[in-house]
């Protein structure tokens, strides 16, 4: 005996509104009595983090754990759905179970992704749950989904005692072991009847990357991070004497022997610096201390990003780097260093623990540069654009996924910018060893950090996808407008116009009557006509303190639906309108996700 699923064209991951279809492929050696075949598609996230000693709401991860300390689990159903495949709903039912002979078969399924977590949905979770079908096949009770023989669905109830987010569906995830991960997998489950026949289960792990949702519209605003600064000031220092260098040429750098001056002879400590006169005789003269030299340069130095600051996964950093020159001062800056860092920050959250977790990626490292920042005769606050060269043919690396937002996880990233700058032409390798110290350029580090940074999945939404939330928000904002009760509903009369002057002692207007809107078993006794009041003239407009009132019969929603009636869901409309994928296989970009999403989970499975 058997059990394996093949998913049918099955891609690198699965993204919303894709359709995962395959078979259940069960192989028997023997005839055997099966109740039922059922497959289910999930989602899980799951965190666990231990008590911390201090009793603090800081959680603690497994890898700082002891052995004796207590751990506190969290698992959220991000995504339920249950498809008997066996018996078929058409077939009739049979008083008991069905005899399937030895050989192979195979029996189809097909789940759609939907776009939202099924946690959120408290009256979905509490819809779901127990031993499904105890009465058995053919019997009166078929339990909860049609299927007999007692076949184990999730308890929903459960996830009624955690706190919930309507979010889209997080992306595949197993990065920190025993502290927090995301899988989505497809499970079926064989139900054999009997006392001691243990049911047969099989399950295969998928990966899964959301849709982006819509970017905004592309306008010439930036996100910048920018910071100026000023190098050191430097000091000329002297020349060397010639006889200075006559003496310091001997072999051992020092005096003669046979010429070994007296020690008055000697320069005092104090201006031991201070030459010797050129004309070679033994008097020292004392010359004026160096004055420094001009005014250093002052750069700064800004990084920009697009606003809103949104990074797509496998795609490079659109980032540009500029220069402003702050000081009326001709010296040559070069850019020596550039290293573009990504900072991921993963929010643990488990019951009332919660734990940050900090990634970082090394997007670009490039050191040895000689990019000109500054030229002698730039104008005062002129602006430089670094070349692009270095990062614009990098992309993120295949393990960065999307930023989102669970239940008890998510995920929100930083971008640093970190230049090395030098004032003077770098030195060479070749060129380090022979260079006097006061001709070394002076080096200076700045950092620059974007706090808030958005990444993208890369798979953008279709213009269908698009035109269908569009319409479902417009649906959703009609239906939030309050709207007037059948009883409310005025009847038209048309208002005189309102003169320019009110007198204090015109009377208010005429209410109209008010219709009755319950039946009555007696007829009603003809209303007394109403008071004729003068038409308003045409193209005139109306007066917003009284404006026109409805004709008998008639509703300010008369082409909406009724206030009570709520629009469908965004997932049920996406079903109806959407075949086929939304995003072809040749533009998904390659994300790791998982190292083996068929790997066994990590985390405890206490609660």
């Amino acid at each position: 005996m058997s059990v394996r699923i093949a998913l049918e064209k099955q891609s690198e991951f699965y993204t919303n509104l894709d359709v995962v279809r395959g078979h259940v492929v069960i192989s028997l050696d023997r005839n055997e009595p099966i109740g039922a075949v059922v497959v289910k598609l999930e989602g899980e996230c799951k965190t666990a983090l231990g008590m911390p000693p201090d009793g603090s709401g800081t959680g603690i991860s497994q890898r700082e754990l002891g052995p004796s300390d207590d751990i506190l689990t969290e698992n959220h159903k991000i995504l339920y759905k249950v498809s008997q495949v066996f018996p078929d709903e058409n077939r009739a039912m049979l008083p008991g179970p069905f005899i399937l002979a030895a050989g192979q078969h195979r029996f189809p399924f097909q789940f759609r992704l939907p776009f939202n977590n099924a946690c959120a949905d408290p009256a979905a979770m509490a819809r779901i749950g127990g031993l499904a079908n105890q009465g058995g096949m053919g019997g009166a009770n078929q339990g909860l989904f049609g299927f007999g023989g007692g076949i184990r669905v999730m308890d929903g109830t459960k996830q009624l005692m955690y706190s919930h987010v309507k979010k889209t569906l997080p992306p595949s995830f197993t990065g920190f072991p025993g502290e927090a991960e995301i899988r989505y997998y497809v499970k079926v489950t064989i139900q054999r009847p009997g006392l001691f026949r243990e049911n047969w289960r099989y399950q295969i792990g998928l990966k899964f990357l959301p849709i982006e949702p819509p970017r905004p519209a592309k306008t010439n605003q930036e996100a910048y991070a920018r910071r100026p600064f000023t190098f050191r000031p430097r000091s000329r220092s002297p020349s060397p004497a010639p006889e200075a260098k006559k003496r310091s040429s001997s072999l051992f750098g020092g005096w003669p022997l046979h010429k070994q001056p007296s020690p008055a002879a000697l320069p005092s400590p104090t201006n031991a610096t201070t030459p010797t006169s050129p004309m070679g005789d033994d008097r020292l003269t004392v010359q004026p201390p160096p004055s420094p030299s001009a005014a250093s340069p002052s750069i700064e130095m800004s990084a920009r990003l697009p606003h809103p600051a949104i990074l797509t996964c496998n795609k490079p950093v659109p980032l540009r780097l500029l220069a402003k020159k702050l000081a009326p001062v001709d010296a040559d800056v070069f850019l020596i260093a550039l290293q573009i860092d990504l900072i991921g920050q993963t929010i643990v959250r488990c019951q009332d623990l919660i734990h940050t977790e900090v990634t970082r990626w090394v997007v670009v490292s490039r050191h040895g540069l000689s990019i000109p920042v500054s030229r002698p005769g730039d104008a005062l606050n002129s602006e430089i654009v670094l070349p692009d060269t270095i990062w614009r043919d990098i992309p993120l690396p295949n393990t960065v996924m999307p930023s989102f937002v669970a239940c008890n996880l998510n995920r929100d990233y930083q971008l640093e910018v970190k230049l090395g700058l030098a004032w003077g032409k770098p030195l060479t390798s070749s060129f380090k060893g022979k260079t006097r110290l006061s001709d070394v350029p002076q080096e200076i580090h700045l950092p620059l950090h974007f706090s808030s940074v958005e990444v993208y999945s890369g798979l953008a939404p279709s213009a269908e996808l698009l035109e269908a939330m569009r319409r479902g928000r417009l649906q959703r904002r009609q239906s939030a407008k309050p709207q007037r009760p059948p009883n409310l509903q005025l009847q038209q009369n048309p208002m005189p116009d309102r003169p320019s002057s009110v007198s204090p002692q015109r009377p208010p207007p005429q209410l109209p009557p008010r219709q009755n809107t319950f039946p009555s078993p007696q007829p009603q006794p003809q209303q007394q006509p109403q008071q004729q009041q003068p038409q308003r003239r045409p193209n005139q407009p109306a007066d917003p303190l009284y404006p026109p009132q409805l004709a008998p019969g008639q509703s300010p929603s008369t082409s909406a639906p009724p206030y009570d009636d709520a629009p469908p869901s965004y997932d049920e409309a996406m079903a109806e309108m959407m075949t086929g994928p939304l995003v072809p296989n040749t533009a998904r970009p390659a994300y790791s996700g998982v190292t083996n999403e068929n790997e066994p989970s990590t985390l405890p499975e206490k609660n």
